[in-house]
């Protein structure tokens, strides 16, 4: 006969384990809400950030265009300076002419006494001078008038770009403080869940990206559109290669101890050029070569020698997680060290 006592613990313990399992699930549920706000709060701030960064190289533009406006308006106020000078001598001269001419009292001397002749003669130099003073007189004035505009023009064009250079230092600074304060909020919230590095990896690394980086041509592709690689070396990759070795190098890392050691990856369509000059028939054409999609690793620590433990674990493992070692490299030319994600199913 059963035990009263011991079927009751038993539907205790059932509706303990019951609810345990019911509070973890909910706890899980909750953890994967929370990390998916964050990746939502990473992505809201990228674009943000990404927006204000346009606006502020829109601005940087503008004031290019009108720090040159200002050295042209400074050069021809220069100009205008210069040839006001060249005719101030010419004006004292001419002016000093009319005060020293003999006989002559200005065109009022023809009805004063003396030879008829003599007065019209001196009449008519005077009437002269005075036409080129006055030209000379019509220069200056002119320059004058010119040289007020300009001075106005570039003092109001140094006062504009000195408030714009202040507001751009301010939208500069802005977006620093906003893109630190963004990352100590999200590496806070990392923290307090406890994430691993991968799912840190994760959380920074974009799959949506992937459409808009095929779109670029081979080697050309803006560094916001891949993905950094835990290992040293500023590696990246796109990010659904990315994504994908994250996990390979989580199980390398179990089985022998160390992360991978990955020699390059993406390859710029320079650094392409820069290979192929220097293994000429051997390295893949610039602008053809896998690493330009960022699709590609060269690996070491083990993995470059064929045969070896490492090579071997890759050889076995690496396709789980979408990587292979193309038929080419085994033979033409033979690279170990190579390896590609998802390229024999593109």
């Amino acid at each position: 006969m059963p035990n009263p006592r011991s079927a009751a613990l038993t539907a205790v313990f059932l509706v303990m384990a019951t609810l345990s399992s019911h509070t973890a699930d909910a706890a899980a549920s909750g953890r994967a809400d929370t990390l998916e706000s964050l990746r939502r709060e990473a992505s809201k701030a990228r674009d943000q950030l990404e927006k204000a960064t346009g606006q502020m190289k829109s601005r940087q533009k503008d004031l290019a265009a009108s720090q040159l406006k200002l050295r042209g308006t400074l050069k021809d106020l220069a100009g205008a300076e210069a040839e006001l000078n060249r005719i101030r001598e010419p004006l004292a001269r001419l002016a000093n002419s009319s005060y020293q001419q003999s006989g002559a009292a200005g065109s009022m001397s023809i009805f004063g006494g003396g030879d008829p002749g003599q007065a019209l003669r001196s009449t008519a130099d005077v009437t002269l001078l005075a036409r080129s003073q006055q030209a000379l007189v019509d220069r200056a004035d002119e320059l004058q008038d010119r040289r007020k505009r300009l001075a106005s023009t570039a003092q109001d064009l140094q006062s504009r770009n000195a408030v714009e250079q202040t507001r751009l230092q301010q939208e500069v600074d802005g977006l620093k403080n906003k893109s630190a304060e963004l990352t100590k909020q999200l590496n806070a919230m990392l923290d307090k869940l406890a994430v691993s590095r991968q799912r840190r990896l994760e959380l920074g690394c974009d799959k949506s990206l992937v459409a808009d980086a095929r779109k670029f041509p081979n080697g050309l592709i803006p560094a916001k559109y891949l993905c950094a690689l835990p290992q040293k070396g500023g590696h990246k990759l796109r990010a659904d290669a990315a994504l994908a070795f994250y996990k390979l190098n989580a199980a390398y890392k179990r089985r022998f101890g160390r992360d991978m050691c990955v020699r390059d990856a993406y390859r710029s369509l320079s650094e392409q050029h820069a290979v192929y000059a220097s293994r000429p028939g051997f390295a893949a054409v610039p602008g053809t070569s896998n690493h330009g999609k960022g699709q590609a690793l060269d690996l070491c620590g083990g993995v470059q020698n064929s045969g070896s433990l490492q090579f071997n674990w890759m050889e076995a493992h690496a396709g789980t997680y979408g990587w292979i070692h193309p038929a080419w490299a085994y033979s033409s030319p033979f690279e170990p060290w190579h390896w590609e994600y998802g390229t024999e199913n593109e």
